[in-house]
């Protein structure tokens, strides 16, 4: 339980930082965005790949990404025990590598990547665990979630539907490639005696 109340105190945390930073970018005139913010095959813009989840264009686009945070946040603070920080990591660090080597020629920001990385990873681990708490994790993030799917289609001007696409490859690759463990025996089928 400890464990929990820790992950979840980082996540408030996390969210914290976010408006913290959004509050600084604002007053800032936004300039941490051109100074911070992923741009693509620039080596001055590959610091991005770190730092595009805590910028964000504007208080509405932080409070867009704010409670699907919170929410998926706290799915994965219920059901992930170890290799919390290499989800994120895979999922910051491969997500917004490919964002750099294939996004379109734009200052790339928002936490929406990190986002679709959760969104991913929770549904694929879903499917790679098959335990009960696994699948039921996968099954509701897809029901309450499974529209943003639409997002990752370009088209929507001013959006990085690449941090979106590589967000949520990101997030399922690392549910594939990260061994994690439930709260939950795994579910192995009937065992008869």
């Amino acid at each position: 339980m400890r464990a929990i109340l820790r992950r979840a105190t980082a996540l408030a945390a996390f969210v914290g930082l976010l408006w913290a930073v959004q509050v600084v970018n604002w007053i800032t005139g936004y300039g941490l965005n051109a100074s911070f913010g992923l741009i693509p095959r620039h080596v001055s813009g590959l610091d991005g790949v770190v730092a595009m989840p805590l910028l964000h264009g504007s208080f509405a686009h932080l409070m867009a990404n704010t409670p699907p945070l919170l929410a998926m946040g706290a799915l994965l603070i219920a059901t992930v025990t170890r290799a919390l920080l290499a989800v994120n990591a895979v999922v910051i660090g491969l997500g917004g590598g490919l964002v750099w080597l294939f996004g379109s020629s734009a200052i790339h920001i928002g936490a929406s990547g990190l986002v679709f990385g959760w969104f991913g990873f929770l549904v694929a681990r879903g499917l790679v665990d098959r335990s009960p708490v696994t699948m039921g994790a996968a099954l509701l993030v897809g029901f309450v979630y499974g529209s943003i799917l639409w997002s990752v289609l370009p088209g929507q001007p001013g959006v990085s539907w690449e941090a979106h696409l590589f967000g949520a490859f990101a997030g399922a690759a690392a549910a594939f490639i990260l061994q994690t463990q439930v709260h939950a025996p795994r579910f192995s089928g009937v065992n008869r005696e």
